[in-house]
C-alpha cells in the first residue's frame, strides 16, 4: 500500500497492488485511440512517421490502466505492447486533465533495428511510457514521449 497526498489531503494513489488493477469498478471506461501525428526528435531518412497505432486502454475510476497497442515502430516494422500504469489528474480546477505514466512490455525492434531500444533481448523490451493528455466527454487525446527518440499526438474515444 502506498500514498501520496497533496497539500489539500486529496490522495493521489491508495493501492498499487496487482488486486487493485482488476477489482471491480462499476466506472471503468474502456479508451480506443490512434495515432495521429508523430514527430522524432533527430528525424532519420529510415524513420517512419506513420504508425498506425491502434489502442485499447482500460481505465478505471482510481486512475488504474492496462492496455495493448498495436502499431508500426520508427523503422515500419509491425509491433506491440501490453502495459500498466496509473494516470493522475493534478488540477482540481481542470479535472479533464490527466498525467499517466505506464510500463510494459515491448516487441518488434528486430533485425538491423534490434539495437534501437534498449533491454531488447530476444525481440521483447521493457519500456516505459510518459503522457499528458485531456478528456472532454468521450473525446480524448494525448501527447505521448516515447523514449528520448520523439513525441506522439493521440486522438481516443471511451467505448464505455
Amino acid at each position: 500500500m502506498a500514498a501520496l497526498a497533496l497539500g489539500n489531503g486529496h490522495a493521489l494513489a491508495q493501492d498499487f497492488s496487482l488486486r487493485s488493477f482488476w477489482q471491480d469498478d462499476p466506472n471503468v471506461r474502456w479508451l480506443v485511440e490512434t495515432s495521429v501525428v508523430t514527430r522524432h526528435f533527430q528525424p532519420d531518412p529510415a524513420h517512419v512517421n506513420t504508425q498506425r497505432l491502434i489502442n485499447l486502454e482500460r481505465v478505471g475510476a482510481n486512475g488504474r490502466l492496462l492496455g495493448f497497442a498495436s502499431f508500426r515502430n520508427s523503422f515500419g516494422q509491425p509491433s506491440a505492447i501490453a502495459y500498466f500504469g496509473q494516470r493522475w489528474y493534478p488540477i482540481e480546477q481542470f479535472p479533464e486533465f490527466h498525467v499517466k505514466l505506464a510500463a510494459g512490455l515491448m516487441h518488434g525492434y528486430r533485425g538491423e533495428y534490434k539495437d534501437k531500444i534498449p533491454f531488447n533481448q530476444y525481440g521483447i523490451a521493457p519500456v516505459v511510457v510518459p503522457a499528458i493528455g485531456v478528456s472532454y466527454r468521450r473525446v480524448a487525446s494525448e501527447l505521448v514521449l516515447f523514449g528520448n527518440s520523439g513525441v506522439m499526438l493521440t486522438l481516443g474515444y471511451y467505448v464505455y
